[in-house]
């Protein structure tokens, strides 16, 4: 089950369009899913979380608390939405897609993925790349 929770004003609009393609994405890498909480904040409530739990004093697109057991995908994902304004303005992509490319990535760690060193970096990217030519 993937829920969408608003800690700010913003809502996603397509809520059954994204959950049947992150859906599809646990699918295609032999995961099950189970329970997926998104929560979407603004810079301020992030940070305060950045600063709490990671010990990180800067600002953040996303945080994710894996709680995936084995191939049971399982977890919450923070999002703050000024920040994927302001990456969606430096990387000329709309705000929809770079959203979408956050949303993913926390699966894809989910599901395994890294992104450390610049091998997993450019394997993470071209995992986005792909979900993101699947969204419908």
């Amino acid at each position: 089950m993937i829920t969408f929770n608003y800690e700010t004003d913003f809502k996603v609009g397509n809520e059954s369009s994204l959950e049947s393609w992150i859906g599809a994405m646990i699918d295609n890498h032999n995961c099950e899913l189970g329970e997926v909480n998104y929560i979407f904040c603004d810079d301020e409530y992030l940070h305060k979380l950045n600063v709490e739990f990671l010990n990180h004093d800067t600002l953040t697109d996303i945080i994710s608390f894996d709680n995936s057991l084995g191939k049971l995908i399982n977890g919450d994902i923070y999002i703050s939405v000024d920040r994927v304004a302001e990456n969606a303005k430096d990387f000329k992509v709309t705000f929809e897609e770079e959203l979408r490319r956050v949303m993913i990535h926390g699966i894809l760690h989910y599901c395994g993925f890294k992104d450390k060193t610049d091998k997993e970096q450019e394997e993470m990217t071209n995992q986005e790349n792909l979900a993101l030519s699947l969204f419908k």
